[in-house]
């Protein structure tokens, strides 16, 4: 029997290295989800399913939420939080900012988590209290203090509306640090803080598969993790940094929330 992040990271790769196989031979969209922007391939169900597959096999008693469907309620008491394809807009056009994000978690948080990019070949592992590691090799979040030197990255909502809301309050603080990037996955962009690529991620109304894996990985790279006024991490409102500028950006993003708040 596999240990279980050896198992999230055999399936991460195996489903990671299907899609992008057959992104190569012509893409499909088989439909879209919230708004017509939030797209669903028939790569992200064939992903899904071969993961779900996979944890059913090795864990029958294990529960699974995933993303496109796939769920089974099971009695061990860890669950599996399952996106296939996170970043499916950057998988659809061929950028490389796109990934498989498996999680667990247990009754005490997150138990584990594992990130892979195939374009990048890269796979970001954790283990609750075993630290993080970038292909086998151990990683640590930036050491920054300086908030105004930051590299922060976020994302927009798929709903219009609230898309303008946020990005009106980026134009709040994006003078105040070093710039932004968007790279169009939580996921990776929460495996970026990790390794030292970002110093900073926030964004609003996410789900639990999106920041499972990642939000592990970060936190085992001393990255501290929250909502956006530093109480505990919650999909609605995702903040993961260096330690030295989450305090600062925190002060940054409540101020802007206040002066664009959603109506």
């Amino acid at each position: 029997m596999p240990s279980l992040i050896a198992l999230a990271a055999k399936l991460a790769r195996s489903a990671g290295q299907h899609a992008r196989t057959g992104r190569a031979q012509g893409m499909q969209v088989v439909g879209t989800k919230l708004t017509d922007t939030d797209m669903v391939t028939k790569f992200d169900r064939e992903a899904e399913a071969m993961i779900v597959t996979g944890l059913r096999a090795a864990r029958p008693d294990d529960s699974i939420v995933g993303e496109e469907g796939g769920s089974h309620r099971g009695t061990s008491g860890i669950e599996w939080l399952v996106d296939p394809i996170d970043g499916t807009t950057s998988f659809m056009y061929g950028l490389p900012t796109w990934c498989v994000s498996i999680g667990a978690r247990d009754a005490d948080g997150g138990l584990l988590g594992a990130v892979y990019l195939p374009d990048l070949d890269e796979m970001f592992l954790a283990e609750r209290g075993g630290g993080a590691t970038l292909n086998g090799r151990s990683i640590h979040c930036s050491s920054a203090t300086d908030v105004s030197k930051a590299l922060v990255a976020t994302g927009f909502s798929y709903t219009p509306a609230h898309r303008t809301v946020q990005s009106r309050r980026v134009t709040e603080f994006i003078h105040q640090i070093r710039d932004v990037r968007r790279m169009g996955a939580a996921a990776v962009d929460i495996c970026f803080v990790a390794c030292g690529r970002l110093d900073a991620y926030f964004e609003e109304n996410l789900h639990a598969w999106d920041i499972a894996a990642a939000e592990v990985i970060a936190r085992e790279a001393g990255a501290r993790a929250g909502d956006f006024a530093g109480g505990p991490l919650r999909p609605e409102e995702t903040l993961i940094a260096a330690s030295g500028v989450f305090d600062a950006l925190s002060a940054l993003l409540i101020a802007a929330q206040r002066k664009h708040p959603h109506g």
